[in-house]
């Protein structure tokens, strides 16, 4: 689906024009012209990417097809820029949308193939015209940027509180296999968010560097602030996945020290039993010259023989803290 918003002086000039009508705004140098394209058909990518802005195919080619990093290109006259939206919910678990952006002097263009709510709401700003007012697709670019960044803040809670609940399980309650795959679910999301900030926040540090013509410098302090906030949830998903990580080491010694706490119980289990084995097994010889046999108290000597040595067997055990 295309939509387009056209602005002139700071206010919507139209929307959702036709094909022919977006080619005449692009010739017109007074317009600003944002096209979004959510979800289009190949027709759609075609038309707008290749017929209306005339986009080098190597920039098409990496809009359509997916990254799993973000990244930043200047083509001259235009900025191609692959960033993505984090989403995450206790039943899909952690979620990221690929948005492409190309920046030009008079327009934007943003890409996606699944729905995004920073782009859902920017679109229902620019049809109510309020607190939106561009001057410039640089400023709609920042408005996109920051709408998609400020929704890192919640899926970082979110993330932390898994964290706390691994944490409390782990240490207040018995684990399971589930509790295993559970852990590594999240450290593949935590892994996967430190992999996205990093290189986005490269993206909007070149920005904010004032790298690029198509950034004006009134601007540059505000896509400074879009990169320290990225600084700040880098370093928030860095703490959670050091933390993560720790967790990981204590359930591996917990399990580790399970298991020779069962080894120990067995070998004492072993051991208690040994006194009995051996006087049974001496007795059941059953040698003629044994002077045991002759004895009318051979049972009483058996019996006590085996009673003390496993008192002292276990008095031995209680002393090593095996039992």
């Amino acid at each position: 689906m295309i939509h387009s918003f056209i602005f002139s002086d700071g206010k919507l000039a139209g929307r959702d024009l036709e094909l022919e009508a977006l080619r005449l705004v692009r010739a017109d140098k007074g317009l600003i012209l944002w096209v979004d394209l959510d979800n289009p058909t190949e027709d759609e990518i075609k038309a707008i990417l290749e017929g209306v802005f005339q986009f080098h195919p190597l920039a098409i080619e990496d809009c359509v097809a997916p990254s799993d990093l973000p990244k930043i290109e200047d083509y001259e006259d235009y900025l191609f820029m692959v960033t993505h939206a984090v989403d995450f919910n206790r039943k899909d678990k952690f979620a990221t949308t690929e948005l492409d952006m190309f920046l030009g002097k008079d327009y934007l263009v943003t890409f996606h193939r699944q729905p995004l709510r920073s782009i859902t709401t920017l679109r229902e700003r620019a049809a109510k015209n309020t607190t939106l007012a561009p001057r410039g697709p640089d400023r709609l670019a920042h408005t996109c940027l920051d709408l998609m960044i400020d929704n890192f803040a919640p899926v970082l809670d979110e993330l932390r509180n898994e964290l706390d609940e691994i944490e409390e399980i782990m240490l207040h309650k018995s684990t399971s296999e589930s509790f295993m795959q559970e852990m590594l679910h999240a450290r593949k999301d935590f892994a996967k968010l430190r992999q996205i900030v990093r290189p986005q926040r490269d993206v909007i540090d070149r920005l904010a560097r004032g790298e690029t013509k198509m950034i004006r410098s009134t601007l540059l302090p505000y896509f400074r602030d879009l990169r320290d906030n990225l600084v700040r949830f880098e370093d928030a998903a860095n703490s959670y996945h050091e933390r993560l990580m720790m967790a990981f080491d204590i359930y591996l010694n917990k399990a580790q020290f399970e298991a020779n706490e069962g080894i120990k119980f067995l070998t004492a289990l072993t051991a208690i039993t040994l006194p009995a084995v051996l006087v049974g097994g001496w007795y059941g010889m059953n040698f003629e010259h044994m002077p045991e046999l002759k004895s009318p108290h051979g049972y009483l000597w058996a019996g006590a023989l085996t009673l003390i040595s496993t008192v002292l067997m276990w008095v031995y055990l209680r002393k090593k803290r095996w039992m």
